[in-house]
This record gives structure tokens, C-alpha cells and sequence, in this order.
């Protein structure tokens, strides 16, 4: 990588010194305009309007045309990171006043705070101890450390951006391979389904075993990973960053492994995102061995040919998360019922079609594991990196 950039050390490099956010970039904050959730409801469009951690509703005009990094102003994210602090927002949208607006000064520019970002303890900046914020005079007090050189600013954000771009096509990817079984299922069981198909319920043809009840103290770290809510995605999938290390005593029925079949049986989203949502388990080599929490239900099929994939995409359906909506009870916290799962009716396919599905599903899915190793092994390498690129101790050669 001599003739156009390598990792190692090298005197002759560009000195470091401390840049502030306004060196690097112009802030737009002048320009946001928030909208309540009932002027939005009037103003329903195509045009993404953001908030402090993302995209919150779309409405039918932009403030912003172009590409810009947007950082979270307030909310509790900013201490858990449960999400990225600073993304990048593209093309038209609208931002509300929980979210500064930064656009780069250079083209890289925008990628480097990103990175930037992702590497940095906000604690000393953020005020407030019931709504942490991160105010437009904290921002400003950000030290960026970096070299001098834009050559060398701009070699750094190549490599990081270049394992984002790889991660990124991995799981769009993945996005497509989840498509295909979706597109598939829906067409062979709903679109094509007989009149001679029996109505059964799920109760008939599945177990299903409650995760293990611990305590906050068992919460220590340790090789087993247990599986919580914070492992379900809103938006559908596994999250590898869901896990608690947990040092409790389990039984054999709380362990799941890669490919299980694990559903949400409590959500404390007002919007019951989670609830009766189901995940097919992912393995993290970090650790031994995988149990449920509470929270959760295993569900095992008492068949054979009744697979795991198959039960998955049905409960992926509209119908089976209407039909656990409605045996959802509680005011702050939702529990789904224990005759929940058991008492969801569905026509029951012939078994050679379900073994069919089941040979193409489990393809596509072993493809998406797959994919996900390669994830995890890249996201590990772009996290080590990181920081050492970022504080000088690796330096990039040009030329």
C-alpha cells in the first residue's frame, strides 16, 4: 500500500495538533424549525424529519437539501449510545431543535466527525442530570485532535470509511436475504394458500419455555450472554449489542443457541414496537453460552418438519403481531399473556411444502449468519483501529 497509503510510523508526517468543530465544519443550528406530533400529523409527506437520534416522522416539506452530519443535542442516547451520537442525514429533509447541524468544510470533512464522534467520551461536556445535554457551547469546546495535513486527514477517514462501506454492503445484504423469505412465505402460505387447509392453532404444534428471572447482582461479567429486549431491533433482526453477562444459575430450557427461535414477551416502548416480535438468535463468539431472560420466550416446535424458519416468518406477519397485541396488558410496561403464542390460529400448510420453504429459508439464512461473522470481525477491526488512528499512535503514509 506504499503508493498510496500504508499504516505505520513516520517523522516526517504531518504534526498534531487540537482542532475545534467550527475549523472543520459550518453549524446550521439557525435553521432548525420543530414541529409538534400533531402539526406533523397534518403535514404527513415523503420528507424526513429528524430528531436527536434519528429519523422521527416524515412530512411533506425540507429545511435541508445536501449532506450534513447531525448531532444529538439531548436525550438519554447520549450517555447510552444505544445508538450512533453523530449520523449523517442526506438529500432533503426537516430537523427539529434536539439534533445540531453540521455540514464539512471539506468533502471529508463530514465522515471525519462521524468517526471523530464514535471514538469520544461526551461525560465532561454533557449538563443535566435528568435530560443530558449537549449543549451548542459544549460542542464547541470539543477538541479534535488530528493531523495538520488534510492529506493525512483525509487517508485517516479512507480506511475507516472503507470498513463502514463494507459492513454497510454486508448488511444490505442481509436486508435482501431477509426480502427473498419474505417474499417467498407470503407467497406460498398466504397468497397461494388452499381452502382445504386445516385451521389450527400454534399451541398444538410448539413449545414454549419462559427465559431465567435474576437479580440486578447477577449482572457481572462473565462468558454467558444473556438475551434481553435491547437484543431485538425496532426494526425487526438480532442485536449483537443487546447482551447482559450474567453470573445467575440457569436450566437447560433457558440456553438458546445460533438459529433459536426467541419471542419479545414485554416491551416498555409506549408504541409497542417490540412485543410479540420475534428473533432468530445470533451467536457472539465472546462467549460460552447464550440464555434468555424473562422477558422472552423460547419457541420450540414439537415436529420436526415444522422448522424454526418456517414459525419465524409467520410470526413476522402483520397477523400474528396483531393477534399478540391483542394479549397485551399493562399500563407503563406490556406483558404479553402466557396463551398468547399457544392460542394464535393459522391454516396449517402440507408438510412437503413447509420442508421446501424450509430448504431455501435455511440457505438464505445461513448466508445472513454468515455475513454477520464478517460484520462482527470488521466492526471489531474498525473499533481497534479507531482510536489508535485517531489519537496518532498509527499514522497513514500518502504518496
Amino acid at each position: 500500500m506504499k503508493n498510496n497509503q500504508g499504516l505505520g510510523e513516520d517523522e516526517a508526517m504531518s504534526e498534531w495538533k487540537e482542532f475545534y468543530l467550527e475549523d472543520l465544519a459550518e453549524i446550521h443550528n439557525t435553521k432548525r424549525v420543530p414541529l409538534s406530533s400533531m402539526q406533523r400529523a397534518k403535514r404527513k409527506g415523503i420528507y424526513p424529519y429528524y430528531g436527536a437520534s434519528g429519523i422521527v416522522d416524515h412530512i411533506d416539506d425540507y429545511t435541508f437539501d445536501g449532506e450534513y452530519v447531525l448531532i444529538s443535542e439531548d436525550g438519554e442516547n447520549l450517555k447510552s449510545r444505544n445508538t450512533p451520537i453523530a449520523f449523517k442525514a442526506t438529500g432533503k429533509f426537516w430537523v427539529n431543535n434536539h439534533a445540531h447541524i453540521i455540514k464539512g468544510k471539506k468533502d471529508f470533512h463530514n465522515n471525519l466527525i462521524i468517526h471523530y464522534f464514535r471514538n469520544l467520551d461526551l461525560n465532561e461536556f454533557i449538563t443535566g442530570a435528568v435530560q443530558p445535554k449537549l449543549n451548542k457551547a459544549s460542542l464547541t469546546s470539543i477538541p479534535f485532535y488530528l493531523p495538520t495535513e488534510k492529506k493525512e486527514q483525509k487517508a485517516i477517514v479512507s480506511v475507516l470509511s472503507s470498513l463502514d462501506d463494507k459492513i454497510d454492503l454486508l448488511h444490505r445484504q442481509n436486508t435482501t436475504l431477509e426480502c427473498m423469505a419474505e417474499t417467498l412465505f407470503r407467497q406460498w402460505f398466504l397468497e397461494e394458500a388452499q381452502e382445504d387447509w386445516n385451521l389450527v392453532q400454534l399451541g398444538e404444534y410448539v413449545e414454549c419455555f419462559n427465559g431465567v428471572s435474576y437479580k440486578s447482582s447477577e449482572l457481572n461479567p462473565s462468558k454467558i450472554a444473556m438475551v434481553t429486549l435491547k437484543s431485538f431491533d425496532r426494526n425487526g433482526g438480532f442485536r449483537l449489542d443487546g447482551f447482559k453477562e450474567f453470573t445467575g444459575r440457569f436450566k437447560e430450557q433457558h440456553i438458546v443457541a445460533q438459529g433459536d427461535l426467541v419471542v419479545a414477551h414485554t416491551d416498555i416502548t409506549q408504541d409497542a414496537e417490540v412485543i410479540g416480535n420475534p428473533v432468530l438468535v445470533v451467536n457472539d463468539v465472546r462467549y460460552e453460552h447464550m440464555v434468555i431472560s424473562m422477558d422472552l420466550v423460547k419457541v420450540k416446535s414439537k415436529f420436526e418438519w415444522l422448522s424454526k424458519e418456517f414459525l419465524y416468518r409467520m410470526m413476522r406477519t402483520r397477523e400474528f403481531k396483531e393477534h399478540c397485541l391483542g394479549y397485551s396488558n399493562g399500563s407503563t410496561v406490556l406483558h404479553l399473556s402466557k396463551q398468547a403464542i399457544p392460542a394464535f390460529e393459522f391454516f396449517l400448510p402440507p408438510k412437503d411444502k413447509i420442508e421446501s420453504f424450509t430448504d431455501i429459508a435455511k440457505d438464505l439464512f445461513s448466508k445472513k449468519f454468515k455475513n454477520i461473522e464478517q460484520i462482527q470481525t470488521l466492526e471489531n477491526l474498525r473499533d481497534n483501529l479507531l482510536p489508535k488512528l485517531m489519537s496518532g499512535e498509527i499514522r497513514i503514509k500518502n504518496g
